[in-house]
């Protein structure tokens, strides 16, 4: 069965499929509601297909990210008030795993990674289990390093890959190996 993907904010400038997809942000793209800022941002680029149920969705990634909050990853959305998002973002001068959860407003949590650079192949993996969500990365190693557990309504949503640049047009992103299957074992503390 092939997986039918579709943009939300297609991008000028991509080419690609599932195996391989390249694009370069659009100016000021972001997906954001209200926390801190005080705005609502639905711009960012993704390339999203449906799921329904328990499924676990990967992919890798690279960007050439050079510019305050340059993002890529992977998105997991029902509507624009309830998404996740979950990659690199570059921020302080550094890129770093974030997450936002968004269920109305806007969460955000980061884990920095000193030693990583855009040559890095960055993994993520996004499992849902009835009403929750893991988010997952590793960086080319293998190991699956948690980095968040979060309620997420267990309706039909699409899930896919996504970038922006917040502050700017420009940023390159290039996808591999965009996967949806079955999910995961629930075990969190498997090697």
């Amino acid at each position: 069965m092939t997986t039918v993907f579709e943009w939300l904010n297609e991008p000028e400038t991509w080419e690609g499929d599932s195996t391989h997809l390249t694009l370069t942000t659009g100016q000021k793209t972001d997906f954001w509601r209200e926390t801190f800022y005080g705005f609502v941002r639905d711009s960012g680029h993704a390339w999203l297909a449906p799921v329904s149920g328990d499924f676990s969705a990967t992919a890798s990634f690279k960007g050439v990210y050079q510019e305050l909050y340059d993002q890529a990853g992977m998105m997991l959305r029902i509507n624009e008030t309830q998404w996740i998002k979950a990659g690199i973002e570059y921020t302080d001068g550094l890129m770093h795993f974030s997450v936002v959860v968004t269920s109305g407003v806007s969460d955000w949590s980061v884990i920095p990674l000193h030693s990583v650079d855009a040559d890095t192949a960055v993994f993520v993996r996004l499992t849902r289990h009835g009403d929750a969500v893991r988010v997952q990365f590793h960086l080319g190693d293998g190991k699956w390093q948690m980095a968040r557990l979060c309620p997420f309504p267990p309706d039909d949503a699409q899930v896919g890959v996504t970038a922006c640049s917040p502050e700017r047009k420009g940023f390159q992103a290039g996808f591999r190996d965009i996967r949806i299957g079955p999910p995961i074992p629930r075990n969190l503390h498997d090697d």
